[in-house]
């Protein structure tokens, strides 16, 4: 059963609805609603994944006037110096598919010995009361190819220390380890202290 937030549900700002559907499984029993069509979000330039996601947060809560969360989250290559980092879902160019940013990546870590990457988000949730930030990291290693139907973005090529990719797990098993599902575990712990 969803237990309402005390101020109702979450409107979550974001356009991508994998994110959305990600959030959901990872915040169960916290009611979460899409972003209506006519509320427009700012572009993502911030410098870090936190400015991104608190910038996101705050235009939905000051155009809605309703309690908003919103995720910034994306892929760091040790040795590219931690791109493709906040451009993670533009790696490739603004309207670049999840194919093509992966290729791009796997291309620029051709040959290089050092293949460590990790992935990192930031949960902003902002209300009439203030702004809080959650975050989360998963290490791991680039793989040669993607594999794995599962998941999105870098999913099939972010292998973890057991062999298998983030999209060779299921749901649950990927919102237990991931940089997301950190970050929502520490919201939704957050979130049932607010209602005690």
């Amino acid at each position: 059963m969803t237990a309402p937030h005390p101020q109702g549900p979450l409107l979550v700002a974001t356009g991508n609805p994998d994110k959305l559907r990600e959030l959901r499984e990872a915040l169960p029993g916290v009611e979460l609603e899409p972003l209506p069509p006519e509320v427009e979000l700012p572009p993502e330039d911030g410098e870090t994944f936190a400015a991104n996601a608190l910038t996101k947060a705050r235009a939905a809560w000051t155009a809605s006037g309703r309690p908003a969360i919103a995720d910034d989250s994306g892929i760091e290559a040790a040795a590219l110096d931690g791109r493709p980092g906040v451009r993670s879902a533009r790696y490739a160019g603004e309207r670049a598919s999840d194919e093509a940013n992966t290729a791009l990546l796997l291309t620029e870590l051709a040959g290089s010995e050092d293949r460590r990457v990790a992935y990192v988000c930031a949960l902003a949730y902002v209300d009439a009361r203030g702004e809080w930030l959650f975050e989360g990291r998963c290490e791991g290693t680039a793989a040669e190819a993607p594999r794995g139907a599962g998941g999105f973005g870098y999913d099939p090529v972010f292998q973890l220390a057991d062999g298998r990719t983030m999209a060779e797990l299921t749901p649950e098993q990927k919102h237990a380890i991931s940089h997301r599902g950190q970050a929502a575990r520490q919201l939704g712990e957050w979130l049932a202290a607010q209602r005690q």
